[in-house]
């Protein structure tokens, strides 16, 4: 067998690793699947305030996705590999035949196998319960799906690799909390009051539910600003990450 064969056969066990290991986690499946269909469900029966379209899917589901995507990245991704730290697992696995390049691979890997299941589960939802549609530009919203992937995950290990596991613990679920307010997935930032909606439009849990909004609606202008805002955070994050990271 090949050096390349051996790799991407290693690349794939670690891959299936992560996604055993994820599906074991209570918790994962309650912040990244559960949470974000059962927002949708209450919100859309209960009605969002300040909305003035008919249809509070067409609102909600961007948001959804925006949220799941930061319960993936940077909670299930930042928590697990903080405490894969502290236990020594990073520090084994890198004394291991798969590169720690390759383990790198396998962790994205598995976050974007699970956000494929959040993002058909979110849609077949909305699609089937409340007729949502697809419209305006649903490639584009995919391509927003993936960076805001980047931006998360970066986030998430920038926190596992500079910080202790329980702080980590702490800080993503409270970070998780604060971009869920601020995000304008339930609440329409021009609900907020003047400073923390100033301060949202910065954050980039709102720069990717706008700027998905706008992707998944007709006739609305893409919000440029709200792209730059995640894009820099895409590239921060993964600096700092790559910087700060330590492995044991």
């Amino acid at each position: 067998m090949s050096d390349r064969a051996l790799l991407l056969r290693s690349i794939g066990a670690q891959t299936r690793a992560e996604l055993l290991l994820t599906a074991r986690r209570g918790e994962n499946i309650l912040i990244t699947l559960i949470v974000p269909v059962a927002l949708l469900v209450f919100f859309t029966a209960l009605g969002v305030p300040g909305l003035t379209t008919d249809r509070p899917v067409d609102f909600l589901l961007p948001g959804m996705l925006a949220l799941a995507i930061i319960a993936n990245g940077m909670v299930s991704l930042g928590i697990a590999t903080a405490y894969e730290r502290y236990y020594g697992v990073l520090k084994r696995l890198g004394a291991s035949p798969l590169p720690r390049g390759g383990l790198l691979i396998a962790k994205a890997l598995a976050v974007l196998a699970l956000e494929i299941a959040q993002v058909v589960v979110l849609v077949v939802i909305a699609a089937t319960v409340y007729g949502w549609r697809p419209a305006g530009a649903p490639l584009v919203a995919l391509l927003l799906v993936a960076l805001g992937t980047v931006a998360f995950a970066g986030i998430g290990l920038a926190m596992a690799g500079a910080l202790r596991a329980e702080a980590t613990l702490a800080g993503a679920n409270a970070l998780y909390l604060f971009f869920l307010i601020i995000s304008g997935a339930v609440l329409p930032l021009d609900r907020l009051p003047g400073p923390l909606a100033a301060l949202a439009r910065l954050s980039p849990a709102a720069a990717l539910t706008e700027a998905l909004r706008a992707a998944l609606t007709v006739d609305v202008a893409f919000p440029l600003s709200a792209l730059l805002v995640l894009a820099a955070w895409a590239v921060g994050a993964l600096v700092v990450a790559a910087r700060t990271f330590r492995w044991e």
